[in-house]
C-alpha cells in the first residue's frame, strides 16, 4: 500500500480523528472516548464522541496558539507542529492542567477527556476563557521522551 491510499483507507476509516492520537499512541495516556484501530500494519486512534472531540480540539488549538513562543516557533502553519513539538504540547498541557503528576515523559494519564472536562468547567463552560498562560511553563519544561538506541549486534 502507498502513501496516497494509506492516507486515503486512514481517513475513510478514521472519520472522527482522536487530536490527542500522538499522545496515546505513546502508550502512557488513554481516554474514556478513544478507540484503537489497525490500517496496513500500523495504529490509529479515533474518538467516539463528537461533543469530546470538539473540546479536545478547541483545546489543543489554544494551547499550540499560546505555546509558540515557549517552542520557539515564528508561525505555526495549519496547527502542523513537527512530532516531537506536537508531543510537547499534548503531554505538557495535560500535565498542566493535573499539576499533582510529575512532569515526565513516562508519567501516565488515565483520562484525557476527564481533564478537559475539569478544565471546560473551570473556564464556565467555554475552553477558550481557561487560562491557558498556567499552561505553559509545563509545557515549555516537558521533556523529549528518551531516543531509542539504534545500534545493531552483528553475528559474526
Amino acid at each position: 500500500m502507498d502513501e496516497n491510499e494509506y492516507r486515503s483507507a486512514y481517513q475513510g476509516i478514521n472519520t472522527l480523528k482522536c487530536v490527542f492520537e500522538k499522545s496515546i499512541l505513546t502508550q502512557n495516556c488513554g481516554c474514556l472516548y478513544h478507540e484503537k484501530f489497525n490500517l496496513a500494519e500500523r495504529e490509529g486512534i479515533r474518538c467516539t464522541s463528537a461533543d469530546r472531540q470538539n473540546h479536545c480540539n478547541q483545546f489543543l488549538n489554544a494551547c499550540r496558539k499560546q505555546a509558540q513562543f515557549a517552542l520557539h516557533l515564528t508561525e505555526i502553519v495549519g496547527n502542523l507542529l513537527p512530532h516531537s513539538k506536537e508531543v510537547q504540547v499534548q503531554k505538557g498541557a495535560l500535565l498542566g492542567l493535573a499539576p499533582h503528576l510529575p512532569n515526565l515523559p513516562d508519567t501516565p494519564i488515565e483520562d484525557i477527556a476527564a481533564l478537559i472536562e475539569q478544565a471546560v468547567e473551570l473556564s464556565e463552560g467555554d475552553i477558550l476563557n481557561y487560562p491557558f498562560e498556567e499552561l505553559i511553563p509545563s509545557i515549555s519544561h516537558h521533556p523529549p521522551r528518551p531516543r531509542r538506541s539504534r545500534r545493531h549486534r552483528r553475528n559474526d
